[in-house]
């Protein structure tokens, strides 16, 4: 009879530990599923700024046709952010990006007539909305990825994360210059 509960209170014991490595198993799937979630909107949103830049580009060059280096710039930085893969490669082409798009702004603040334009006002209010699309996206992927690493990180989850192969990921993160403090002058 002894023998009967030792091997009823193992079988107990093996179901419940089974149960807890699957439960922690579908934690880390689920999580990793978020985090691949999250970075499929962050490109939905690129790809809406990628596909904005071609015609910013234009309406500009109707104005500002000996500025043809900062067009080439912006069209350059764009091929490139198209092109990229993954957080980091992702992050550092957008950043160059973002840099190209503020010297194409610049440029277009020397010519009133085009800020005038409609199709440059309208173009100039996509790309904001967009800009602050891609900023949430980038949010959201970040906690994604900060739930995720943490169930890889955390022990009991990590052993069964090591064992079946979840990696920590990588966040997306702001180039040095979008760190520092914001200069604001009145002059």
């Amino acid at each position: 009879m002894s023998a009967l509960i030792v091997v009823l209170v193992i079988v107990v014991v093996l179901i419940l530990l089974a149960v807890l490595l699957v439960g922690m198993y579908n934690r880390l799937v689920t999580s990793r599923n978020a985090v691949d979630n999250a970075w499929a909107q962050i490109d939905v949103q690129l790809r809406r700024r990628h596909e904005l830049i071609p015609n910013l580009v234009e309406t500009v060059k109707g104005y500002a046709a000996h500025e043809r280096q900062t067009l080439d710039a912006v069209t350059a930085a764009r091929s490139a952010a198209v092109s990229a893969t993954g957080p980091a490669a992702q992050a550092a082409a957008e950043n160059r990006l973002t840099g190209a798009l503020r010297s194409l702004f610049a440029v277009a603040e020397a010519y009133p007539q085009l800020q005038a334009g409609r199709n440059f006002a309208d173009l100039q209010a996509e790309l904001s909305d967009t800009e602050n699309r891609i900023a949430y996206a980038r949010q959201y992927y970040n906690d994604a990825v900060l739930g995720y690493n943490n169930a890889v990180q955390t022990v009991p989850t990590a052993l069964v994360a090591g064992v079946t192969g979840f990696r920590v990921r990588e966040y997306f993160t702001a180039p040095d210059e979008e760190r520092g403090p914001v200069a604001v002058r009145f002059s």
